[in-house]
């Protein structure tokens, strides 16, 4: 049996002053598979994906991603492990709006060598790997060039994943990516996430 993607245990957090905002004895999920939370404001969804990230430290127990203790690397090492092993999609997109929509979605790649090598050996390039990405995400090549800030919110949700799905990194964690679309829009780009998380073998947890 293969080893857990993400493995949780004795997992507890509070905010300053506040009382225990989780408390999950146990919980692992395997690779290749997604995990959909669902929960009211303020439960605790967002910051579950901050420490699930290495972004947050628990207040006790232990958060493993790809049997590596989170806990035990320094702020450094998390960061590098974070950009090498997963990616984001932001409720806000945290695109840089000056850099073109094809730069945007590179810096993952620029950020970690692992995702880069992945990228060129699979489509040739990183360019070549952003391109087809983006193809597949519904941006049209004359937009690549373009601003980020001068796109569409759905638009700019696109290029989000792409930067996020780059380089097929093992787990994609999307907080909310759908808050600013309409119905028919998050359910149309809810299933191509899923999509190209399983082209990519990605688990996909949001």
């Amino acid at each position: 049996m293969p080893s857990a993607l993400i493995d949780l245990s004795n997992l507890g957090f509070a905010w300053p002053g506040q009382p225990e905002l989780l408390d999950i004895p146990h919980f692992q999920l395997q690779p290749g598979e997604s995990l959909f939370l669902k929960g009211p404001s303020g439960s605790g969804k967002t910051t579950l994906l901050g420490l699930l990230g290495g972004v947050q430290q628990p207040d006790r127990g232990r958060v493993s991603l790809l049997g590596t203790d989170l806990g035990k690397l320094s702020s450094s090492a998390r960061d590098h492990f974070r950009v090498d092993h997963t990616g984001y999609i932001f409720q806000q997109f945290n695109l840089l709006p000056f850099l073109p929509v094809l730069e945007n979605v590179l810096l993952s790649c620029r950020f970690s060598t692992t995702r880069a090598q992945r990228a060129s050996k699979r489509h040739g390039s990183i360019e070549q790997a952003a391109t087809q990405l983006l193809g597949h995400l519904g941006i049209r090549s004359e937009l690549l060039s373009r601003r980020a800030d001068s796109l569409s919110i759905g638009q700019q949700q696109r290029v989000a994943a792409a930067r996020a799905l780059i380089g097929q990194p093992e787990l994609v964690i999307a907080d909310e990516p759908t808050s600013a679309l309409d119905s028919d829009s998050r359910e149309a780009f809810i299933q191509l996430l899923f999509a190209e998380c399983r082209e990519a073998g990605s688990s996909l947890l949001f």
